[in-house]
């Protein structure tokens, strides 16, 4: 009987000790997550520029998401985007390495977090300089963390 006790005692100091470690890291989380649009220039969904191309841009990073309407009149992905100040980085053998988008920041050597990019559903397998934009696309910036 007193085994049995004790078993339920380590069993459930354990089971508390789990609990704690797992809402900590729930709480870390989400607090990460409202660090990320911190620097953020658009917090809600936005229509910029003028032309006569539209493309819908969707800004993913942590469980918030903005869905930009951009009116272009055409160009690459990344000329426009960095245009209207919603993408930056740096130039590498590809063209733009994307680091910034809407002022959130992914640096792969510092948080193993970067930008990963869809292009209607789809994961783009060019670069951002080397993507044609037409009417009607949709492009998702997704902050994504190894």
């Amino acid at each position: 009987g007193i085994c049995m006790i004790n078993l339920l005692k380590k069993s459930l100091s354990m089971f508390l000790l789990l609990s704690i470690c797992i809402s900590l890291i729930s709480c870390n989380k989400k607090e990460v997550e409202t660090e990320l649009w911190e620097n953020a220039i658009y917090t809600e969904d936005t229509e910029i520029g003028d032309g006569v191309i539209t493309i819908k841009v969707l800004v993913t990073a942590g469980d918030k998401t903005v869905t930009f309407k951009v009116n272009t009149y055409g160009g690459t992905l990344g000329t426009v985007l960095s245009h209207y100040k919603l993408i930056d980085g740096e130039q590498g053998a590809y063209g733009l390495y994307v680091k910034t988008v809407n002022g959130i920041y992914a640096d792969y050597n510092t948080t193993k977090s970067y930008w990963s990019i869809n292009k209607n559903g789809e994961y783009m397998m060019t670069g951002v300089d080397s993507e044609e934009i037409e009417s009607g696309n949709t492009y998702e910036f997704i902050y994504t963390k190894n």
